[in-house]
């Protein structure tokens, strides 16, 4: 099989390519440079783009950059649980997936202390795992100063029987081919189906990273204000220092008193001051502002955990009395029906459809979520004025390959998938662009700010931030992902309960 050329930002992925290469595996890889402090500090943001070969030309303004955008009034981002790139879309035909070689065999490995082998990614049919540790230390130790063979004794370390006994009954599952632990496997379209096809059909971003390199509520955090932090006074958006653990927090948030935690500026504080709308979509049973008395619908199964939801707790939420745009996913069906969806959009998962592994449901009843939500706004009027954005808060202790880049204390994290929904969209490409979810707040502010950043040297209400992630020059600009010279791409409207079955892709 022919492999497009590594310095071409985008590769077309031919349907036929796909049926082939989910029977046969993928054709050999080979991840990108590790980016150093140059690329950082002031190289090119991502991969070489094709162009004229007679020399370089002066870039688009930032009017012209911004022609065609109209179209885009309303962003949705829809956020899911715990996944790696590799874990989901390692052997995706021509993305940046697990090493192998031309027969299909993965060419990497991780030492595992327990076979006392080196053990390879693997296909896991199976839809319930249990996946890693995935906290900070846990993130420094997979990576492993970038050889990134860290993850199964990450695994061990910790505590879990299956990792420790690999003859348990119980176990057999959970376990891959060589006996090694889930952490190595993944997923094609026979599990996924939903996710391959839109990936297929639309762009799939391939080196989106994790914000931060910890566990989810630092990149919740990060998702909606560039930043994780500790502050010694919750008032004082300047009393706040970079702290990726957040240890002991979410404690503060459970039963809906939402107390002011986050001092520092998040990126709803500009919106709201330039009147655009927005909306932060939670679980239909879940304590939303300090007076809500919280009725519970049930079990708690439809509500959305407090390391998922931290806006209620930013001091701004407060002082800007925001809590309406605090909505539930009922709200989210009801708006995009009657065309009343803000500019604006997140949508959080609810208990166990957020894919996290670990909480016993299978994974299709994260994707049949997200599937419900992208059929809405495909069947309504919204649908060619909209620009879904679809990605997993981190890796869940799930391998990866690529050595993420650093760019500051925080970050970046290890790959997480990343798919680009719209009629608007590059379609049926590969986006190798650097991104990370200061990328969505950098397309937010681009389109509807005017530009204006997270900078504490020019908000209204400054903060401590060390660094201003919207414009680190190794970050991708997602407006590459869009053509508004094509005629849209119609919608792909997909069953959200497949039956899991034989390599193909629905919708091609």
């Amino acid at each position: 099989m022919t492999r497009p050329s590594r310095d071409a930002r985008r590769t077309p992925v031919p349907a036929l390519l796909l049926i082939v290469a989910l029977v046969a595996g993928a054709c050999t890889r080979s991840g990108p440079e590790p980016d150093g402090p140059a690329a950082i500090a002031g190289g090119s943001a991502g991969p070489t783009t094709t162009g004229d070969p007679t020399g370089p030309t002066a870039p688009p303004s930032p009017a012209e950059r911004l022609k065609g955008f109209e179209n885009i009034q309303h962003l949705v981002f829809i956020v899911q649980e715990n996944r790696s790139f590799d874990h989901y879309f390692g052997t995706f035909p021509g993305a940046d997936g697990i090493p192998m070689t031309k027969d299909g065999e993965p060419t990497v490995c991780n030492p595992d202390p327990v076979l006392d082998e080196c053990v390879g990614p693997y296909h896991d049919p199976t839809l319930v795992q249990f996946g890693g540790p995935h906290g900070h230390p846990h993130s420094v130790a997979a990576v492993n100063g970038g050889a990134m063979d860290g993850f199964v004794r990450v695994l061990v370390n910790g505590p879990n029987d299956c990792a420790d006994d690999r003859t348990l009954r119980s176990c057999r599952d959970d376990l891959g081919p060589q006996g090694q632990p889930d952490v190595m496997s993944w997923h094609d379209a026979r599990e996924i189906p939903n996710y391959w096809a839109y990936a297929e059909r639309f762009v799939l971003q391939d080196h989106m990273f994790a914000p931060t390199d910890s566990w989810t509520l630092p990149a919740h955090l990060f998702l909606v204000s560039a930043w994780s932090a500790s502050c010694d006074d919750p008032q004082d958006p300047m009393s706040c220092r970079s702290d990726l653990e957040v240890n002991d927090v979410v404690d503060r948030q459970r039963h809906g008193e939402h107390p002011t935690i986050y001092a520092w500026t998040p990126i709803t504080y500009l919106l709201t001051e330039g009147g655009v709308s927005w909306a932060y979509y939670i679980g239909n049973d879940t304590c939303r502002t300090p007076e809500d008395p919280c009725p519970r619908l049930g079990d708690g199964r439809r509500s959305t955990p407090p390391a998922q939801n931290p806006l209620p707790s930013f001091t701004t939420t407060h002082e800007q009395e925001d809590f309406e745009n605090i909505r539930l996913h009922a709200d989210l069906f009801d708006q995009i029906q009657d065309g009343t969806l803000p500019t604006v959009s997140w949508v959080m998962p609810a208990g166990r459809n957020s894919e996290h592994p670990g909480n016993g449901a299978p994974l299709s009843k994260g994707q049949a979520h997200v599937t419900r939500v992208v059929n809405a706004v495909m069947r309504s009027d919204l649908w060619e004025t909209t620009a879904i954005f679809l990605t997993w808060d981190d890796w869940g202790g799930f391998y990866d390959h690529v050595e993420p880049p650093r760019v500051d204390e925080n970050g970046y994290g290890i790959r997480v998938p990343a798919i680009l929904i719209s009629p608007w969209a590059k379609g049926g490409t590969i986006d190798s662009n650097v991104y990370t979810f200061d990328s969505y707040l950098k397309f937010i502010e681009d389109l509807y700010l005017g530009g204006a950043r997270l900078d504490p040297g020019t908000m209204s209400r400054p903060d401590s931030r060390p660094t201003v992630r919207e414009e680190v020059q190794i970050l991708g600009d997602l407006r590459d992902a869009f053509d508004f010279k094509q005629d849209p791409l119609p919608p792909l409207i997909l069953d959200p309960t497949p039956e899991p079955g034989p390599a193909s892709i629905p919708g091609t």
